[in-house]
């Protein structure tokens, strides 16, 4: 597996091919997709490097309840595809303005939107999410929007660890936090490792 210092090399690379470029970032739920894209980021500067995650696309929670979808939050019927994809055309061509993308935030478990401005002078975007390599569907629309696409594969234990984790962090009992990321969480992992075999570079982000 590669450093940090060698992906940071690597992204620097395509940030400097010219032009816009998008670099994907995948993986299962708890991968440390995110931590990966800020650490790439930040290694590269803001004037280099911005990340839009696809988490800013998840249904609003009113609208998770209407559909019946509540209790699968994170299944790929649950984010605005659609979406997601047209905002990835706009960033492949921005013709010289700032592109606003959304923002997820943990805190509210809502999106929000306008959260994330992307200057036309920016090089690099990574977006980062479970489905970038997902072929079901609108999904299948992103992988070729996408430069180059890093597949984030931790060991199991650490990644479900650090899932269970994350959602006592976010108000869970531990209990109810296990057996939602043995339901829905793995259920949703499940769909993303047929990509794996499709990405440019497999990574452990640590």
């Amino acid at each position: 597996m590669q450093t940090t210092a060698e992906l940071v090399e690597r992204a620097a690379a395509l940030a400097a091919r010219g032009g816009r470029r998008i670099l994907g970032v995948t993986g299962p739920p708890g991968a440390g997709k995110s931590t990966l894209a800020a650490r790439l980021a930040e290694a590269l500067g803001p004037h280099s490097a911005v990340v839009v995650p696809m988490d800013g696309f998840h249904l609003a929670q009113a609208e998770l309840n209407r559909l019946g979808r509540a209790d699968r939050k994170g299944a790929p019927d649950t984010f605005d595809a659609a979406g997601y994809v047209a905002l990835l055309h706009r960033l492949r061509a921005s013709g010289g303005a700032t592109v606003y993308a959304p923002a997820f935030d943990r805190s509210l478990e809502e999106p929000i939107a306008g959260s994330i401005a992307v200057p036309a002078e920016v090089p690099l975007v990574i977006t980062e999410g479970n489905y970038l390599l997902h072929d079901a569907g609108e999904w299948a629309e992103v992988r070729p929007l996408l430069d180059e696409t890093w597949y984030c594969a931790p060991p199991e234990g650490r990644r479900v660890g650090r899932l269970v984790e994350r959602h006592v962090r976010h108000g869970r009992e531990p209990a109810e936090a296990r057996a939602w990321v043995a339901r829905s969480d793995e259920a949703n992992a499940r769909l993303v490792a047929p990509g794996r075999h499709r990405a440019d570079l497999v990574v452990d982000p640590g």
